[in-house]
């Protein structure tokens, strides 16, 4: 089976997985989910992920989950573009706005690659919002 839009599977299944508790979980695998796992990682919601071949040609991503106290570490994950409604964020905007007060972070696909808002503030590009973390 295809699937339109790889990222919001790969948001709602951290989602699911996060209510569930589970330590780990398994989505299927591409560059950009990959790209935008790397900024959660380095932001510090989830602890690692791996990428993992099931059979010839076919990979899926394994996500180590993050839980700080017994509560997971992503409070709110949600995707902002969707493959029928871009949404894009221009510098200004992005210096302007914070989300959650500078505690949450903005996923964007600029020029410069798929870099967190905080990062996209420093290089001054702006880009599609992917989506938002809380």
């Amino acid at each position: 089976m295809s699937m339109n839009d790889l990222i919001s599977d790969m948001v709602t299944r951290i989602r699911n997985a996060q209510k569930a508790n589970l330590l780990t979980m398994e989505c299927p695998a591409s560059k950009l989910c990959e790209q935008l796992l790397t900024v959660m990682v380095d932001e510090g919601y989830i602890d690692s992920f791996s990428k993992k071949e099931v059979r010839a040609g076919i990979f899926v991503l394994v996500i180590a989950l993050k839980y700080k106290g017994g509560k997971p570490a992503i409070v709110t994950i949600n995707r902002v573009s969707t493959p029928g409604r871009k949404v894009y964020f221009s510098v200004e905007k992005l210096v302007t706005n914070k989300w959650y007060n500078g505690l949450g972070v903005l996923v964007l696909t600029t020029s410069k690659g798929v870099i967190s808002d905080k990062r996209a503030r420093e290089l001054n590009v702006g880009g599609e919002v992917i989506c938002n973390i809380f």
